[in-house]
């Protein structure tokens, strides 16, 4: 418990003095975010509600502390938002069918043994429930492309406020490019850093490849980093697109005003 006040403080000082108010918001908005999380996972438990839909309103009020929270309401945060609800929605129905298909709901064999003494017949949709957990596991990354790819676009056409739409598009994408490499990487590595400790079980259980690739938990996290990598991808042109039009509409709206 100590440890953790005692890193929480570093964290918060470091984040005040480096990046200011905006340091301090963001580390507050972690509290917020895991509040969020917290409150997602009682309505979770209730088999009478969706918890697709459920996890939809999560996304939307953890994109709003992640972008009107941190960096307060302007063009920059707005395209960033709408981006960012577009491709969770796209790809929510994805998310879905991949998960069913592929049958990673519910619990592992590697885990069921500790559980064995529970009744897993609770009303609850696991195949949703998995899910939800992939569409969490990856709205950050989304929100961090879109703000990425959004604000510098906004500092392009402030400093080049005749830029056609097309050409604005397209700087968007190519800042894109330079992002997405490094951002499903961080990605892959947040993911399996977590889930380090699980490999190292599976060569103790002597697992052969075969059977650690079919394990329901390693087929899971493969799952959700390549849908977080697939959500990263797909929001870099629909931030470009939103924000071009919006930028380009607005100063084209501007010019009809004078």
């Amino acid at each position: 418990m100590n440890a953790i006040l005692v890193l929480a403080a570093i964290l918060f000082i470091l984040m005040t003095l480096i990046g200011g108010k905006k340091g301090a918001r963001s580390f507050f908005a972690i509290f917020l975010n895991f509040g969020v999380i917290i409150f997602v996972l009682f309505f979770m438990n209730d088999p009478n509600i969706n918890p697709i839909i459920v996890t939809l309103f999560a996304c939307a009020f953890i994109g709003c502390i992640n972008l009107f929270f941190i960096n307060e309401v302007n063009i920059k945060t707005i395209t960033a938002f709408l981006a960012s609800i577009i491709t969770t929605v796209v790809l929510i129905v994805f998310i879905v069918i991949i998960a069913e298909k592929a049958m990673i709901q519910g619990f592992g064999e590697e885990e069921i043994e500790e559980l064995s003494i529970f009744s897993l017949y609770i009303g609850v949709d696991f195949v949703k429930v998995a899910a939800s957990v992939i569409i969490m596991s990856t709205i950050g990354a989304i929100t961090d492309a879109a703000m990425a790819i959004s604000s510098p676009m906004r500092e392009i056409h402030y400093h080049h406020p005749d830029i056609s739409r097309k050409d604005l598009f397209q700087a968007g994408i190519s800042i894109g490019n330079d992002i997405l490499g490094t951002s499903t990487n961080t990605l892959f590595f947040a993911f399996f850093g977590g889930y380090l400790a699980l490999l190292i079980w599976f060569k103790d259980l002597s697992y052969s490849p075969g059977e650690i690739i079919n394990s329901k938990i390693f087929s899971g996290e493969m799952i959700t980093i390549f849908c977080a990598g697939i959500g990263v991808t797909m929001v870099i042109p629909v931030t470009s697109w939103i924000t071009a039009l919006y930028l380009v509409k607005r100063r084209s709206s501007a010019d009809s005003a004078e």
